[in-house]
């Protein structure tokens, strides 16, 4: 009798349309991956083996497999939203139980951790207060919020060009309140050790020597030196370029300042403003020229900053969350991992977006972004389901075609055991 293989057949086509269902339900579900029902066919156990004309008793229900296939991206406006660009996997953790998601829909919980909508914790690789990555093992990801702290400034790299043409001044000795007693000038602001900012002025006087120039320093107005001596003297060679051995103090020029302020009657020497520690500095304009041509400054830079605080983050491709500071510095605050299985539908469906390891799957292989067969991340965006809705509603009509076509067998079934019955 055919009832049990129409049977068999209702059940399988009933168990498509639930799986076909589940797909269209979760087509908005970021990060889920669609499933396929898989069948096979039954046979009867017999004594003397398989023959030639042994008949199948219809189908079961062999398999439901999720299919690892990439979902869009969709770009976010949240900066807290990664999406995975290739395989691999974010590790989640929840009170010590590990769970894996596609999922990157985070945020910040009050303690600064980053957590999904479950409050599942994002693991990673820490970052230490200089921003260097702790490569070892893997911690809950936390964002810190704290100001950055203040760099002194240590050296400053100028490029500046003299104009040889220019005079040595008629009025001296040099006077930095006078600008007839010196040639040109430039600034750069410093910071301190508390990270206030200062004034640095040099000053460049052409002296009657030949391609050789004074140069005088003033912090925040006040000499560094006790005038009329020079802070450093560079000497030319007749091409213009590269400073000659005669330079002196040898470049870079040291400079040790306090953070001053100006003497108040009757004191005659400044006292410290701030509470921050002298600053020594180095002054390079090695790499100056001396040319016929006007002075002009092709590059200024300090390697200071002021405190600041935390305006932004962005994780990137290779999973570092890098955070922008209020004073223009970034810092990197911690790396996102992701871990990867040899077989991936070993894994256990928990729900919530959420699988969990199991001995089918093989064990996870951690790491960072982009290496082996791990994916690249994309910041402020979400990975789109992977259903194929028109695809399902292809196969949604197949099944119930399925489904039709199995009731029919056991209607007909019915019809012929109905004329046996009726023989006489």
């Amino acid at each position: 009798m055919s009832f049990q293989q129409g049977l068999s057949g209702l059940n399988a086509a009933s168990k498509q349309l639930e799986v076909i269902g589940n797909n269209v339900a979760n087509a908005n579900t970021v990060g889920f991956k669609q499933s396929r029902a898989e069948f096979a066919d039954v046979f009867a156990n017999s004594l003397t083996g398989g023959g030639g004309t042994q008949i199948g008793i219809g189908t079961n229900l062999s398999t439901v497999a999720q299919q690892f296939t990439q979902g869009n991206v969709t770009s976010t406006n949240n900066s807290l939203d990664i999406a995975i660009n290739g395989g691999g996997f974010f590790r989640m953790t929840n009170n010590g139980a590990v769970t894996y998601s596609r999922n990157g829909q985070f945020k910040m919980d009050k303690d600064g951790f980053i957590v999904d909508s479950a409050s599942k914790h994002l693991t990673g690789y820490a970052a230490d207060t200089n921003g260097a990555i702790q490569k070892g093992a893997t911690v809950d990801l936390k964002i810190n919020t704290s100001d950055l702290q203040p760099k002194a400034s240590a050296k400053i790299v100028g490029l500046v060009n003299l104009d040889s043409r220019k005079a040595t001044p008629a009025v001296t000795p040099f006077v930095p309140t006078d600008p007839t007693t010196y040639t040109d000038s430039t600034a750069v602001t410093v910071f301190d050790s508390l990270g206030n900012s200062h004034t640095l002025q040099t000053y460049f006087v052409k002296d009657p020597a030949p391609n050789v120039w004074k140069v005088y320093t003033t912090a925040d107005g006040i000499s560094t030196t006790v005038l009329p001596a020079a802070t450093a003297t560079l000497t030319f060679p007749a091409t213009g370029t590269g400073l000659g051995p005669t330079s002196s103090p040898p470049s870079p020029t040291p400079v040790t300042f306090a953070p001053l302020k100006p003497p108040v009657p009757p004191a005659t020497t400044p006292t410290i403003a701030t509470g921050a520690a002298a600053m020594a500095l180095t002054i390079d304009y090695s790499a100056s020229t001396q040319f016929g041509s006007d002075y002009s400054i092709n590059s200024l830079t300090q390697d200071g900053y002021t405190s600041g605080r935390l305006a932004g983050f962005n994780t990137g491709a290779d999973g570092i969350i890098v955070g922008r500071y209020s004073n223009g510095q970034s810092r990197a605050l911690g790396q996102v991992v992701l871990s990867s299985f040899a077989n991936p539908n070993g894994l256990q469906s928990l729900g919530g977006n959420a699988w969990s390891e199991s001995s089918t799957s093989g064990t996870p292989l951690t790491g960072v972004p982009n290496t082996g067969t791990l994916g690249v991340l994309q910041s402020s965006a979400v990975e789109d389901s992977n259903t194929d809705l028109t695809a399902e509603l292809v196969n949604m009509i197949t099944a119930q075609r399925y489904y039709q076509a199995n009731a029919q067998t056991i209607k007909t079934q019915d019809q012929v055991l109905q004329t046996l019955v009726n023989l006489r």
